[in-house]
């Protein structure tokens, strides 16, 4: 007898193509999905946010003594950019059908731009490291940091509130641009003081202790931080100039669904886990550790 030969069934690459898009396409008009993936979304947010106010609240019992260190900030900051984040979705419905635009691209990027601030903390506590170990001046970098913080918000105060007088898609452009710089900066941060930091570390003797401990610690929170900010930087560039990519809109819930997940979500609560170390109960009046 003759062997059947099964011929492979291969569907050409545009109908596969197509049936991607259909997909797609068929996700993001559904009114079911755009709730099911904004309310996930709403979900995982405000799981970050509780646990950063948990281990906030864990770092003032063991510590009640001290102030406002550089690591009860970060935490705080943390509840913050979530638990807005959390709302924002929450209210999906209302915060995209709000008039004018300009209101809509303030509540989806001011979190955006506490997350900036919130991240480029660790960029300041590295700083101060690493010039405390080369003994470097170090009386300039919180300064250097207040100022860059207070410039970016300046400018996309000023684009929004051009952007409410008169929603000119130019601006609206300059304004996305902006975003996708600050990103890249903050990427730029992280690769140079977190790779400085990390190999100044390793520098260290074998025998040191904790070396392992803050090499792991280093290098897991700028690997992370650099590629989230970097992400951010290309898809809100690519958003800039193409209407398919927008993040700004309700029909695309399976983009922000990827986007979210990969620059905040993600990288917020892998940060939250690797620092989740608290403080020693008796430390030194110079306490004011971030991890």
């Amino acid at each position: 007898m003759g062997r059947l030969i099964k011929m492979p069934v291969e569907l050409p690459a545009m109908e596969i193509g197509a049936m991607v898009g259909d997909w797609w396409e068929e996700i993001n008009e559904s009114t079911q999905w755009q709730d099911g993936i904004f309310y996930a979304l709403c979900g995982a947010y405000a799981l970050v946010s509780a646990v950063a106010l948990i281990q906030l609240i864990r770092i003032e019992l063991r510590v009640p003594e001290y102030g406002w260190t550089t690591q009860k900030v970060f935490h705080l900051m943390n509840f913050i950019v979530n638990g807005v984040r959390a709302i924002v979705f929450g209210f999906h419905n209302q915060v995209f059908a709000m008039r004018p635009q300009a209101l809509v691209l303030v509540l989806l990027d001011l979190p955006g731009l506490l997350f900036f601030s919130t991240y480029t903390l660790l960029v300041l506590f590295w700083a101060e490291i690493y010039h405390q170990a080369r003994s470097l001046p170090t009386d300039k970098l919180r300064v250097v940091y207040i100022s860059v913080n207070v410039a970016m918000y300046f400018v996309q105060v000023s684009i929004w509130v051009y952007l409410w007088v008169d929603d000119n898609s130019v601006v609206e452009l300059i304004g996305k641009i902006f975003i996708a710089v600050v990103s890249i900066l903050a990427a730029l941060g992280f690769l140079v003081y977190g790779g400085r930091l990390f190999f100044m570390l390793r520098r260290f003797p074998i025998e040191s202790k904790g070396r392992r401990k803050k090499l792991h610690e280093v290098g897991s929170v700028t690997a992370i931080c650099f590629t989230c900010f970097l992400i951010r930087c290309f898809v809100v560039f690519l958003s800039a100039f193409d209407a398919d990519a927008s993040l700004d809109v309700l029909d695309h819930p399976v983009l922000n669904l990827i986007y979210y997940m990969l620059v905040e979500i993600l990288p917020s609560a892998l940060v939250l886990f690797i620092l989740r170390k608290l403080p020693p109960k008796r430390i030194s009046a110079q306490y004011h550790p971030i991890c």
